[in-house]
């Protein structure tokens, strides 16, 4: 029993980063970046009516300190899956895909910009189940 969970804990095929950087006074970009393992697949935020993978959703915490400029936009290079034999699609990406937010803190303080992101990897031989990472970046 012992083994089969640690060869479970070790099939992590994404590793999430995240910083942010000063790009204008009381202004930040946040990055949110997932580096995927080889052979695997992480679905974008925006599925295709047809899709039946789980597209990444991000819960951000409220914090009256700051206010978001815009959406979370994806940056990398988006595939567009097309399965032959269920005949279904997904937008997905291999490598790596990031996640980036435009910040502005309302006054000259320290916070957060907090919260969590679900989500589901795929290989060409299965789908492990959704997993959930919170997340916390330091604003200064």
């Amino acid at each position: 029993m012992l083994i089969s969970g640690l060869s479970w804990a070790q099939l992590q095929p994404v590793v999430w980063t995240y910083g942010a950087k000063k790009i204008a006074d009381r202004t930040y970009e946040v990055e949110i970046k997932a580096t995927i393992k080889d052979g695997w697949h992480l679905f974008s935020q925006t599925q295709p009516a047809d899709a039946i993978a789980l597209p990444t959703v991000f819960v951000i915490k409220p914090n009256p300190l700051l206010s978001r400029k815009g959406a979370l936009r994806e940056i990398g290079k988006l595939e567009k899956y097309k399965d032959k034999t269920l005949g279904v699609t997904a937008h997905q990406y291999a490598g790596q895909v990031r996640f980036v937010q435009t910040v502005m803190l309302k006054a000259k303080v320290k916070t957060v910009f907090a919260g969590s992101v679900e989500f589901q990897t795929c290989d060409d031989e299965k789908c492990l189940p959704p997993q959930k990472v919170n997340f916390s970046i330091p604003l200064q």
